[in-house]
């Protein structure tokens, strides 16, 4: 079975530009991790982790070694490669290339993939955004980075993937309270029950950094069980832990 995905129509329709959200489906893993688990950090069998990312790489054309997935930590740090990772990988929640045939990759599970590019400058970038990074900044770090390697903030075009979902997004006062003194527009609440909205949230941030071009490809990672992985859901059902999906972006060439 080879790996599904979900495509951004305007990430899509840039040229020499390839992409994917991948889905959970098309790996080998088993039990909760079934079955395209991406997730070094997880529990999974290691083998079964390394096959799903080999499919994942292929479906690009290229080797494992080809992904350039950072150490993530709900950071605003966002890293600059121009060669594959070797050794420690660094400490970071985004990464940007101008370099052909290396995929920026991020893992998510309820967090939000967002995906970048400037298909004229040849610059590239994936995104990891929980509301942490998203709050701290990770977004516009991850814009200026791609402007420091030539790209124009004008002609960048970016795509939130899937993710938690605003109508599943339940938060507590002292959520909100972190947000405060930023944006309280993504809040919603009925009776005793409050939600955020991620998506929304960071398509505003990729506006108010300049991005002219942005989307939500939709689905929500929570409210889709065949599809995706979810944090929050395996936490609600008690289990040990969860699979992490896997986002990427390349430059042809």
């Amino acid at each position: 079975m080879t790996p599904s995905v979900l495509v951004s129509p305007l990430l899509a329709a840039a040229p020499g530009v390839r992409h994917g959200f991948f889905t959970r489906q098309g790996g080998v893993s088993t039990g909760v991790y079934a079955s395209l688990n991406a997730g070094s950090g997880s529990r999974d069998d290691p083998s079964a982790v390394a096959e799903n990312r080999r499919r994942i790489a292929e479906a690009f054309g290229r080797p494992p070694a080809a992904l350039l997935i950072a150490h993530q930590i709900h950071s605003p740090e966002v890293v600059v490669a121009r060669a594959p990772f070797s050794g420690t990988r660094p400490r970071a929640d985004g990464v940007v290339t101008t370099a052909p045939r290396l995929i920026c990759a991020v893992l998510s599970a309820d967090c939000a993939p967002v995906l970048l590019a400037d298909p004229d400058a040849r610059v590239s970038a994936a995104v990891h955004a929980g509301w942490r990074g998203a709050l701290a900044g990770v977004v516009e770090s991850g814009v200026a980075a791609m402007v420091a390697a030539g790209a124009a903030r004008e002609r960048i075009v970016a795509a939130v993937g899937p993710c938690i979902g605003p109508l599943s997004y339940e938060v507590r006062d002292d959520f909100r309270a972190a947000f405060a003194a930023a944006d309280s527009r993504f809040f919603a609440a009925s009776g005793d029950r409050m939600t955020f909205d991620l998506p929304s949230f960071l398509l505003d941030r990729l506006a108010l950094a300049g991005v002219a071009e942005a989307e939500w490809i939709g689905h929500d990672t929570f409210a889709e069980p065949d599809l995706f992985f979810s944090n929050r859901r395996g936490h609600l059902a008690g289990e040990a832990d969860y699979g992490r999906l896997l986002s990427a972006i390349m430059l042809e060439g």
